[in-house]
C-alpha cells in the first residue's frame, strides 16, 4: 500500500527587497524567509497531533492532492478539496479573492470565519479554536517555566508593528527562533502586544494577556479568536501604558477537546478517521 500524507500549509515567504514602485520594477526577494513565529506553529502542532494519533511520520509517504490548513489567517490560500483545522480568515483580504467552492472543514478559528464560509455555501461545524492553544501540549516544559515567571511583562508585537517597538524594554521579536519566542512568553507575568499568537500562547499557558490595538491589521482575526474562546467582547489597549494599567483580558473559556477530536488524522493513509469526517461537498 502506498502511504500518503497531506501537504501542510504554512505562510512563510521570502520578503521583497524593495517596496512600492521599486518593487513593481524590481520584484526581487530576500534569501531568508519571514519566519514569523505564529505562522511557524501550524506544522509543529499538526505533526505533534499526528504522532499522538499513532501516525508514524518517519515512514516515507507520497503527497496526496489535498493541503491541510491550520494556524493562521490564511483561508484565502485554500483551494477546492483542501482541509481546514483551526484556520481563520484574514479580514484584509477581499471576499472575491476566496475562489474555492468546496472545502473539508473540520474546525475553524472562530465563529466569524465559520459565518463567512457558510455565507459561501460551505458547511462549517461549530468547532472553534486556534491550534496555537495546544502549544502547552506540544512543548510541556513551557508549563513549568510559566509556573515561575521571571519577567514582569513581555511585549509581543505583530510582525508589521515590530519596528515601532524594536527598542522598547521587554519587547519580544516575533522573528526570533520559535523556541525563544515561546520561552520568553512563558517566563512572563503579563503579555501585551498586537501579535495574535502572542496572546494565544500566553492564554494557553494561563498567563494574563492584553491586546494592544494593531496599526496594520484588520480587527477580524482578533474578534474571531476572542469570540471562539467564549468572549463576546474584549478591550484592546491603545498603547503600552494603557495595557499595563488594564492588565490581562478576561480569561478564555477553553474546552480544547472538540478541537483535538476534529484533528484530521484520516488524511494520513494509516491514520484513524476523525469523528464525523466528511469529504468536501460543493454547495450551489
Amino acid at each position: 500500500m502506498i502511504r500518503t500524507a497531506p501537504d501542510l500549509f504554512s505562510w512563510n515567504p521570502r520578503p521583497y527587497v524593495f517596496q512600492g514602485r521599486l518593487r513593481r520594477v524590481f520584484p526581487l526577494r530576500r534569501r531568508s524567509h519571514v519566519n514569523n513565529f505564529g505562522d511557524l506553529l501550524g506544522p509543529v502542532v499538526v505533526e505533534h497531533l499526528a504522532r499522538t494519533s499513532g501516525i508514524d511520520l518517519t515512514v516515507p509517504r507520497e503527497r496526496d492532492d489535498r493541503t491541510l490548513f491550520s494556524v493562521g489567517s490564511v483561508l484565502h490560500f485554500a483551494a477546492d478539496g483542501d482541509v481546514l483545522w483551526g484556520t481563520g480568515r484574514n479580514g484584509k483580504i477581499e471576499a472575491q479573492r476566496h475562489t474555492f467552492s468546496s472545502l473539508d472543514v473540520r474546525a475553524v478559528r472562530g465563529p466569524r470565519t465559520a459565518a463567512f464560509l457558510r455565507g459561501m455555501g460551505i458547511a462549517a461545524p461549530e468547532v472553534y479554536g486556534d491550534p496555537g492553544l495546544l502549544v502547552p501540549e506540544v512543548f510541556p516544559h513551557l508549563r513549568a517555566i510559566a509556573s515561575a515567571p521571571t519577567r514582569e511583562i513581555s511585549i509581543v508585537p505583530n510582525l508589521h508593528d515590530f519596528p515601532k517597538y524594536a527598542n522598547v524594554p521587554g519587547v519580544v521579536n516575533p522573528q526570533w527562533a520559535l523556541s525563544t519566542v515561546l520561552e520568553n512568553i512563558a517566563t512572563s507575568s503579563l503579555v501585551i502586544g498586537s501579535s495574535l499568537h502572542g496572546i494565544v500562547v500566553a492564554e494557553a499557558l494561563g498567563i494574563p494577556a492584553r491586546l494592544i490595538a494593531p496599526e496594520h491589521e484588520d480587527p477580524f482575526k482578533y474578534q474571531d479568536y476572542y469570540e471562539g474562546t467564549g468572549r463576546r467582547s474584549f478591550t484592546p489597549a491603545p498603547d503600552v501604558a494603557s495595557a499595563l494599567s488594564l492588565g490581562g483580558e478576561v480569561p478564555p473559556v477553553l474546552d480544547l477537546a472538540p478541537l483535538r477530536g476534529a484533528f484530521p488524522s484520516d488524511l494520513w493513509s494509516d491514520g484513524r478517521p476523525a469523528p464525523d469526517s466528511k469529504r468536501p461537498t460543493t454547495h450551489n
